[in-house]
């Protein structure tokens, strides 16, 4: 890669095949596209490395048996497509990877799975020892099941959630583009961008003129992507997957894509879950004395810093913490529900048993459970 940036290290990998990469010229599913990316990925595992591949073509798959030339609209033919062909989608991969002496393992995920700590460590857990099996995991979204309030709403959103829980070092999306340009979309390509270590100052650079229609995941999507990789410690590659030998190519530190560097971890699994994946059940409003020793001095929430409650949660959700001006700056794990917490708000620690008859904790957050919106 350009610049002195080298994959060698890398010994695990999360590869996010987009519905483009696995179609022919008129948007039916091929099963030579599939055989080229089952190449690359062969590549991978033969250098060593762990691979996780998140892969779109359900749906795709489904109006191909129905005979469907243009996606539908409707939620229900969609789940119905997604029925159709997630069994012949995942039955293309057994055989294409049965041929170099692989199995491969379907994982169907939607949000809801993400945001229970419990149910997220049961998948990471089902994920590390699919790895560990030598299995090739193949994960998609839940599309038959999928509404609008649980769904991902595209795969390059749930192929880094997949690379965040495994603790993947490169996230690579596979599309059909060659990098991330200047201009991109138009006709007048201006010039491909090798690496970003800032990200912020592309989205003022980059637009697209021209949604697809069967894809769902446009440029803009793969920058936030790769924004939140790079602050988790996450490389992202954005590369063409029609590139016969690009993941070799990469891998072999050779210059393919567009690289966003990743940064120095700030915080473990737990917090970057916490932060990215979990659903705030409601808002916890705090005192300007509170938000200074949260955000300064590294301290847990008490209730005698508590301004306002708002939603409706119980003990082991997690919410959102705003200044008094309305602004969030952090999300955490309450120890308490919002009736009790309306109850002792404003009140001290030593006085929690009085009102509510019992005491759970002394903190209402604790910094363990606390990590700060960035």
């Amino acid at each position: 890669m350009t610049s002195g940036y080298s994959f060698r290290h890398i010994k695990r990998i999360v590869m996010k095949i987009g519905t483009s990469v696995l179609t022919d010229a008129n948007g039916q599913f091929s099963l030579q596209a599939l055989k080229n990316i089952a190449k690359q990925v062969e590549h991978v595992i033969e250098s060593g490395r762990q691979v996780v591949l998140v892969s779109s073509g359900s749906i795709g798959c489904g109006m191909k048996t129905l005979g469907l030339k243009h996606r539908p609209k409707e939620l229900k033919t969609l789940q119905a497509c997604a029925a159709i062909g997630q069994g012949k989608l995942m039955k293309a991969y057994e055989d294409m990877f049965a041929q170099y002496g692989h199995h491969t393992g379907q994982i169907l995920l939607t949000r809801t799975g993400f945001q229970d700590r419990v149910r997220c460590l049961n998948i990471r857990n089902t994920l590390q020892e699919l790895l560990k099996l030598k299995v090739i995991p193949i994960v998609n979204e839940n599309d038959t099941v999928s509404t609008e309030e649980i769904r991902f709403g595209d795969n390059d959103t749930l192929s880094i959630a997949v690379a965040e829980l495994v603790e993947a070092e490169l996230l690579i999306l596979l599309s059909d583009v060659d990098g991330v340009y200047l201009n991109h979309d138009s006709r007048e390509i201006v010039s491909r961008i090798d690496r970003s270590e800032q990200i912020d100052e592309l989205f003022t650079h980059i637009f697209s003129r021209q949604k697809k229609v069967v894809t769902a995941g446009g440029m803009q999507m793969k920058l936030e992507v790769s924004k939140r990789a790079m602050r988790n410690g996450i490389s992202t590659v954005v590369m063409n997957g029609r590139d016969l030998d690009g993941v070799k190519r990469l891998l072999e530190d050779k210059p393919v894509g567009t690289l966003f560097a990743a940064q120095p971890v700030k915080h473990g699994f737990k917090k970057n879950w916490l932060r990215d994946l979990t659903q705030a059940h409601g808002s916890l409003t705090v005192d300007d004395g509170a938000h200074q020793a949260l955000v300064e001095g590294g301290r847990s929430l008490l209730p005698s810093g508590i301004v306002s409650v708002d939603g409706h949660f119980r003990a082991g959700d997690s919410v959102k913490l705003l200044t008094a001006a309305g602004q969030t700056f952090a999300r955490g794990i309450v120890n308490y529900s919002n009736d009790e917490l309306r109850q002792i708000k404003g009140k001290k620690s030593a006085n929690i048993k009085e009102v509510l008859g019992y005491m759970h904790n002394p903190e209402v957050i604790h910094r363990d459970n606390l990590v700060m919106m960035e």
